[in-house]
């Protein structure tokens, strides 16, 4: 299953600064009788943009620039005290397309089943959303399920949806495509492209991809970042030679990727607050249990930013390969080197240097080293 970015992330750490096109949206709740605010939150090269307005009668305004259509998220907020500490809420949230001009945005009272006009991006991506409405629906399904064996404990049970959530995943890949193939002037193109690609980028299929967009979409902001996330993922792509790198360990001494030069070894890209990540570390543990008097090793890369908890993690599952961060989160200079825009992440180098394999999950990295070292 792909990685999600959650909602909630993008409320927190708010970057506000000006671009080049000013946009408005006019909002109506009709039937909203209490005090409220609606919240707006945007994603832009890296950075979060937050902004909110008053609700008064029923009517809001935002005002704001951006510099090409952007995916946000609106966010209605009833300022209720007789609801206030009656638990965790569902939040009521609306993603749509920014862009320059004016849009509209309509409801009798919650802003997730809102009417909005005004917005070419915005429309295509509510069509984008129509063809994906069957399989959207029947990954919804799937993922309650998903949870609810999770809770149980259920491991089988889990194991046997795994083929049901590729087939989806498979159909929902090949809508996008065909979307791509079809609306390559799309001022939604990109941001459907993002999705396709994922954040492990095989340039081989995705660049002629990228090609054929509108050139015009090519030079946006987002279609320059993207050529170069492209330019890193040919750098990067096995049958390539690993970019070294230099990192410090808890006690401050450097560690250099060559310095494994002669070994397997498997750069893994995780942190303490990735639960998936910590999920696989039982299973590197089991590989490198097995293969480690055997040519094999591992060289951790944490995307923390606070050593305590980066140690205390290392500690907690027991990691007993070389561990390295230079302690700055999603700046982190090796996974920026390696375009890591996600996590859990990991390449597997052979002894001359080469990445041999990439994103090697479950038992999959045991069943390559099996291969690999006899």
């Amino acid at each position: 299953m792909k990685s999600v970015l959650m909602i909630a992330a993008l409320f927190g750490h708010a970057v506000l600064f000006a671009q080049d096109k000013p946009f408005t949206i006019k909002g109506a709740v009709e039937q909203l009788q209490k005090p409220a605010k609606v919240y707006i939150c945007m994603k832009s090269h890296g950075s979060n943009k937050v902004d909110s307005a008053e609700v008064k009668e029923g009517k809001f305004v935002l005002n704001g620039t951006v510099d090409e259509p952007t995916m946000a998220y609106l966010m209605l907020k009833v300022q209720d005290p007789n609801t206030e500490n009656t638990g965790p809420k569902k939040r009521d949230l609306l993603a749509v397309f920014i862009e320059k001009g004016t849009l509209t945005v309509t409801t009798q009272d919650s802003i997730s089943k809102a009417t909005v006009t005004g917005s070419v991006a915005n429309d295509d991506y509510i069509k984008l959303n129509e063809l994906l409405k069957d399989v959207t629906s029947q990954l919804n399904e799937l993922q309650q399920l998903n949870r609810q064996l999770y809770m149980a404990k259920d491991e089988e049970g889990i194991k046997k949806l795994e083929p049901r959530f590729d087939e989806l995943e498979a159909a929902k890949s090949k809508i996008m495509g065909d979307y791509l193939k079809n609306n390559t002037g799309s001022p939604i193109a990109l941001f459907v492209l993002g999705q396709y690609a994922g954040y492990d980028i095989n340039p081989v299929e995705i660049e002629p991809i990228y090609n054929k967009l509108s050139k015009s979409l090519r030079n946006t902001p987002t279609g320059k970042e993207f050529a170069n996330w492209l330019t890193v993922a040919w750098k990067t792509a096995v049958g390539k030679p690993v970019m070294d790198f230099i990192q410090p360990d808890a006690e401050g001494k450097n560690i250099s990727l060559t310095s494994f030069n002669g070994k397997y070894v498997l750069v893994d890209f995780w942190a303490s607050w990735c639960g998936p990540c910590r999920a696989e570390n039982p299973n590197v543990i089991r590989a490198y249990s097995k293969f480690k008097d055997k040519g094999f090793d591992v060289l951790a890369v944490s995307l923390d930013d606070k050593k305590e908890k980066w140690q205390a993690a290392v500690q907690a599952d027991n990691l007993p390969w070389t561990n390295v961060s230079d302690l700055k989160g999603w700046k982190n200079a090796a996974a920026e080197l390696y375009g890591i825009r996600a996590i859990p992440q990991n390449l597997l180098v052979d002894p001359q240097g080469m990445i041999i394999a990439r994103n090697l999950r479950g038992d999959a990295l045991e069943k390559k080293l099996e291969e690999m070292i006899k």
